[in-house]
């Protein structure tokens, strides 16, 4: 019983067309539906459920909300209860409130997110198929991303006036939803204070990421590539693209995964990253990174974030 896996995103963008270009070119995705509302589904080659991405047209970008799967049909209601028995507010929206996809579970985390448990979409294959498949289909496009991997949250942090929504969201995953914590950052006298919580469902060492910041926001969406080297042809892609880059490929302390960071034409970041780092399970020891080496957790090689990476989100 209980949360697998990401199922989806749900991001704001501004220009569509200019948007699926994007994310088909640069990303790999391809376009799987269009609703009358003018919202695009796109997927990734090996990914099995009809999509993992919602472009929805606005005049700004971020993040509508992010859904996880769910293993049984009947999870939603034993969630729902101990969502509710925890104190947060939930809603059940029906059969094919999006497209493909059952009835799901919507309430906000205690950063104000909106997320979304669902068990059933339309499952479709991955691009190989399941009999004898080829390592990967011919015809990608860009990058390559094999699928979407996790989503980076930021959450409303102020100390002095007792407020910590990345250790509430924490709280909450580990408590109601049955994540487990594989990372953290902490600071203050005897770190006391958690600025960042890395957190899994799976074996991955995280399926969602909270950080502290002044307001609420979306860090960024990734995508899973398999090697070093497909982040260094990912990074090519990107420039023969014009693709605004935010962190050229380094590798991340914090996870052990490789990386570049870069954004959407509408200024929603993205993320390519590779490597799955370690094996996540329920009794790995928590890995701390203190104060003194936050940098070197975020950017291992050079030991320190830029600007752009902890003040710029949608």
């Amino acid at each position: 019983m209980g949360v697998m896996r990401i199922g989806h995103a749900s991001i704001k963008v501004m220009d569509m067309a200019v948007a699926v270009k994007h994310y088909e070119n640069v990303i790999g995705m391809k376009v799987v539906h269009t609703d009358p509302n003018g919202n695009v589904y796109l997927k990734c080659w090996d990914e099995w459920d009809k999509y993992s991405l919602i472009l929805s047209p606005s005049d700004r970008a971020g993040l509508n909300h992010v859904a996880y799967k769910v293993e049984h049909d009947a999870d939603l209601d034993v969630l729902q209860q101990r969502i509710e028995t925890y104190g947060s507010k939930t809603e059940m929206l029906p059969v094919a409130t999006l497209p493909f996809v059952g009835r799901m579970l919507k309430f906000n985390l205690p950063s104000g997110h909106e997320m979304r448990l669902f068990q059933q979409k339309e499952v479709v294959g991955t691009d190989v198929g399941s009999t004898n498949p080829d390592p990967w289909p011919d015809g990608l496009k860009g990058a390559g991303a094999h699928w979407l991997d996790h989503c980076l949250l930021m959450c409303p942090l102020d100390p002095e006036k007792g407020i910590n929504t990345v250790a509430d969201n924490c709280k909450f995953m580990k408590e109601v939803l049955g994540f487990h914590l594989s990372e953290q950052a902490v600071v203050g006298p005897g770190g006391s204070i958690q600025i960042a919580a890395f957190l899994f469902c799976t074996t991955k060492p995280h399926d969602i990421a909270f950080v502290g910041a002044p307001t609420m926001g979306l860090h960024h969406v990734s995508f899973f590539l398999d090697s070093w080297a497909d982040i260094l042809k990912a990074g090519d892609v990107m420039a023969k693209n014009r693709v605004k880059i935010d962190v050229a490929p380094t590798r991340h302390g914090i996870t052990r995964g490789e990386t570049i960071y870069f954004f959407d034409p509408s200024g929603n970041r993205n993320e390519t990253f590779a490597g799955l780092g370690y094996l996540a399970q329920p009794d790995r020891p928590v890995t701390t990174w203190t104060e003194d080496s936050i940098g070197r957790g975020i950017f291992y090689h050079h030991g320190e974030a830029t600007e752009s990476f902890t003040t710029v989100y949608t």
